[in-house]
């Protein structure tokens, strides 16, 4: 009996297939989270939500929701009462990253809220850079807002409507190289380009509409795929 239970949570913990890359060849890797246990609680130390912090910044504010890690997951709930998404963060310094994650939009009570999502986000020292955003009908990705109420504002580079089941587990992989970005999920690509995306990054932010989760985070260095350009130009046929 002992020898099965440890098979079970063997498996359930085992790291997730590297999913082949486009744009970028992997390199070093830099974060490895598969949340076998609960995360320390976050510090309080910060420079707002984008930077100025190492690791995990979760359960921070209330704007940002709850999280907790379950089975193997990192679940993060909104609260209802304040309007905003929950968010969670991992701090580090980084500029061309190979990104992977599993996550999960759940079918759990709207609540007075529109729809559910589910979003992985990279900041700079002050705000927003990239991302990639996930719902019921699809997902995009767009070079971001990065000032907040200033002139900036969000560009969205391309979306795709494809239907994205509630208690399911969606493979993310999100590749940023120069100032380009390729995101995979469920095997569908999008691919696009802005300035902004060259900026050096501090962290990667997961964002949970009503109540998402994440599993198998990962990220790696990345450096140029010499098969981009005709992976490119493959992409741009379809």
């Amino acid at each position: 009996m002992k020898t099965l239970i440890a098979l079970l949570l063997a498996a359930t913990f085992a790291h997730a297939e590297e999913m082949p890359t486009l744009m970028t060849t992997r390199g070093k890797l830099l974060v490895d989270q598969q949340f076998a246990e609960a995360l320390p609680k976050f510090d309080g130390k910060s420079n707002g939500f984008a930077s100025g912090f190492k690791g995990w910044r979760h359960n921070a504010v209330e704007r940002g929701g709850r999280w907790e890690v379950k089975d193997g997951s990192f679940i993060g709930r909104e609260n209802p009462a304040v309007n905003h998404p929950a968010t969670a963060s991992y701090g580090f310094d980084f500029t061309n990253v190979v990104i992977q994650c599993e996550v999960r939009m759940d079918d759990v009570p709207l609540e007075g809220r529109k729809y559910r999502s589910v979003s992985v986000r990279t900041t700079d020292t002050k705000d927003y850079v990239c991302s990639v955003m996930l719902n019921q009908g699809g997902f995009r990705i767009q070079k971001d807002d990065n000032d907040h109420g200033g002139p900036d504002k969000a560009v969205p580079l391309v979306e795709v409507k494809t239907p994205l089941k509630l208690d399911e587990w969606h493979t993310v992989l999100f590749e940023i190289l120069g100032n380009e970005m390729c995101v995979t999920v469920d095997g569908r690509t999008l691919t696009g380009s802005h300035p902004l995306i060259t900026s050096s990054k501090c962290s990667i932010m997961f964002v949970a509409g009503v109540q998402s989760r994440v599993r198998n985070f990962r990220v790696w260095e990345a450096t140029p795929n010499p098969a981009w350009k005709e992976n490119k130009a493959k992409l741009i046929q379809k």
